[in-house]
């Protein structure tokens, strides 16, 4: 059973978080709609408020922090303990976008709202390629009666280029590269399925015909029950740790095929991870339910990341 340190409570629906050099922690505050700084002691900053729902984050090649903001949810609170769940499209919901953060100024810079002639509903989860170029899913928005079809995309951080890698794709979330970056790596939210697409190119994947697939990607995992996948992140070891909602845990599986492990976190909306410490060996985690930022000794040091850990 791991055991988990709580660094910071009190946030409102945490999301993103990025193992800073300086011991610091970056993440979202999706409920409260800010890019959020938590220090070693616990205390927190805000960097910037960009509204909406800042929902993943990553550092990109020019130290900036770029943020998937999904628009924003409504929300339902828990009568008894006033924990938060999101449900809806919010009601001032206008467009989901791509936002660079100068971490310096806090200066809140829109890159991406639309690709080509479609808007983007609600980004969720993004990666840096070691090219400097993002990788990054567009969940789509809930509404009472329907939802929207996901999508995958790839960007450069100046704002010139965006690109439609994948659609459809039922709600995808969590992404992330293999450590020889030939391979991405796409959660899906509801069904709780991975799925992994061998890149061919700048914001090119190759696609299993169906009924290999049903959107392209090869399964890697799906172990069926009452969950759904969340983000995710790599170890050095190209497992892929997967935030796993409902039964609250970290889903690790193999890159070829099938889980390895699950982690139990105690917390339905437990939303992401990353790694940061002393040779990528500590866990961070959010577990947005409870509000909390936890950390633990990770068995396996994590992937590092570009633009940030290397």
């Amino acid at each position: 059973m791991a055991l988990f340190k709580t660094i910071c409570e009190d946030l409102q629906f945490p999301e993103g978080p990025i193992s800073m050099p300086d011991g610091s922690v970056i993440l979202v505050e999706i409920a409260r709609g800010t890019l959020t700084r938590v220090l070693a002691s616990g205390r927190r900053e805000v960097i910037s408020d960009p509204g909406g729902g800042p929902n993943g984050a990553a550092i990109g090649p020019d130290g900036a922090c770029y943020v998937c903001n999904n628009g924003g949810f409504d929300w339902e609170k828990d009568q008894k303990t006033g924990r938060l769940r999101p449900i809806t499209q919010a009601k001032d919901y206008t467009t989901g976008r791509i936002e660079r953060v100068d971490l310096s100024t806090g200066k809140l810079e829109r890159l991406y709202d639309k690709c080509g002639a479609q808007k983007l509903n609600g980004p969720n989860d993004i990666v840096f390629d070691k090219k400097g170029n993002m990788w990054f899913t567009d969940l789509g928005k809930t509404r009472s009666r329907d939802r929207d079809h996901g999508a995958v995309y790839w960007a450069r951080p100046d704002g010139t280029e965006i690109i439609e890698v994948v659609q459809p794709i039922t709600t995808p979330n969590g992404i992330g590269l293999s450590p020889d970056e030939k391979t991405l790596y796409v959660a899906e939210t509801e069904g709780a399925r991975l799925y992994s697409f061998r890149i061919i190119g700048d914001g090119q994947v190759e696609k299993l015909p169906f009924p290999e697939s049903l959107n392209g990607g090869k399964l890697i995992t799906c172990d069926g029950g009452l969950r759904r996948f969340d983000s995710l992140a790599l170890e050095a070891n190209g497992n892929i740790c997967v935030a796993t909602l409902v039964t609250g845990g970290i889903t690790v599986a193999n890159p070829k095929g099938g889980t390895t492990e699950f982690i139990p976190t105690n917390d339905p909306f437990t939303t992401n991870i990353c790694f940061g410490g002393s040779k990528l060996g500590t866990g961070f985690i959010t577990l947005s339910w409870q509000g909390l930022l936890v950390t633990t000794d990770w068995p396996r040091p994590g992937l590092p990341l570009n633009f940030l850990n290397t």
